[in-house]
């Protein structure tokens, strides 16, 4: 540990690193993600993620398939910056306004994961996301090994 001008020891690492990818949408108030230190593994936690493109521009207008293609997109990008793949995924917290159309979310999610071994999720139905035009917005937690 070092020593501030404070005279007060700070830490020399952190155990946890706020960051934002150039691949997804730049976030405004918020990380996209957080990267904690766990000793032979690091958990990635992503802000939940929406169906716009790196440019911010809206992804499948009234078509939760392309939407949910682009939140998987999306997560795929933030996860493989922090060194990881699709396979670290552990948890997915999804957010739909029709759980109605779970079907289209599967087929499209089975793209995206490991299907023999499934992440742990959550599925809760909303009545509105932070935009009208907003269909989904999914969570994220991955367990990365650093031995990889």
């Amino acid at each position: 540990m070092g020593v501030s001008s404070s005279g007060l020891a700070q830490e020399t690492s952190k155990p946890v690193r706020f960051f934002d990818p150039p691949a997804v949408p730049v976030a405004k108030g918020y990380s996209q993600a957080v990267e904690i230190d766990l000793g032979s593994s690091k958990m990635i936690m992503l802000s939940g993620q929406v169906p716009l493109n790196k440019e911010g521009e809206l992804v499948g207008s009234n078509d939760l398939s392309k939407q949910a293609e682009q939140v998987f997109i999306n997560i795929r990008h933030i996860v493989e910056e922090a060194g990881g793949s699709m396979n670290d995924i552990v948890k997915l917290n999804y957010y739909m306004i029709n759980v109605g159309e779970i079907k289209l979310l599967r087929a499209v999610r089975d793209r995206f994961i490991n299907i023999k071994t499934p992440p742990t999720s959550t599925l809760v139905q909303v009545s509105k996301l932070f935009r009208d035009d907003v269909l989904i917005e999914i969570e994220a937690t991955a367990v990365i090994s650093k031995n990889k």
